[in-house]
């Protein structure tokens, strides 16, 4: 992981933004407090926060470290900011060629396929009124699509024993449905605690 994080940190290794990576570490209440490090600070928020795809604290807290920061280090930091935003925003196609600017490996297909999936379910607030309309629609077709499909898988396991009614059919299949997603979060979950395992560890 050192050697993909390494042409990131040659984009910033300027003045206060080389600070960044000694501060990773620290919660974002530390982050908020500190003095020193002012603009790196602000920066790894924005990142956080873009991360988490809050785009309007993102931009705020970039607004802030570009306002802090000498003129020399912000071409690295707007170009850290772009590939936040872009994340931040749900858009694939910006985030691969902003992280491509920032001589990072861009994200892989899978990855920016989720991306774009979510900029169709959720979209950023900036998207418009009827992106959310569509997003609100697409999110109760796969809801129906799930219950239709644990219904069915419930007919089926049914099948040797006898049968079961629609209403219990119904039941089951929401159960299995729930048990489902609910082992792919805990794996996702495991999957992300141990990536971030991983970068700390190559930082």
């Amino acid at each position: 992981m050192a050697k993909q994080r390494q042409p990131k940190m040659q984009q910033i290794q300027v003045g206060s933004l080389a600070a960044i990576q000694l501060l990773e570490e620290r919660t974002d209440e530390q982050l908020v407090s500190e003095s020193k490090h002012r603009v790196a600070a602000k920066a790894l928020l924005g990142a956080r926060a873009a991360e988490r795809y809050d785009a309007a604290t993102a931009r705020k807290y970039f607004n802030e470290a570009l306002a802090g920061c000498h003129p020399q280090e912000r071409p690295a930091l707007r170009q850290m900011m772009n590939a936040s935003m872009a994340l931040a925003e749900r858009r694939p196609d910006d985030l691969k060629a902003a992280v491509e600017k920032l001589g990072q490996a861009p994200p892989s297909g899978r990855q920016l396929l989720m991306l774009r999936l979510m900029g169709l379910i959720a979209p950023a607030a900036s998207a418009g009124p009827f992106a959310r309309v569509r997003g609100i629609l697409i999110l109760v077709g796969l809801i129906v699509a799930l219950v239709l499909i644990g219904f069915g898988v419930a007919k089926l396991v049914a099948l040797p024993f006898g049968g079961i009614g629609t209403i219990g059919a119904l039941l089951l299949g929401l159960v299995l449905i729930v048990a489902v997603l609910g082992v792919l979060a805990l794996f996702g979950r495991r999957r992300q605690r141990r990536a971030q395992a991983a970068r700390a560890g190559g930082g």
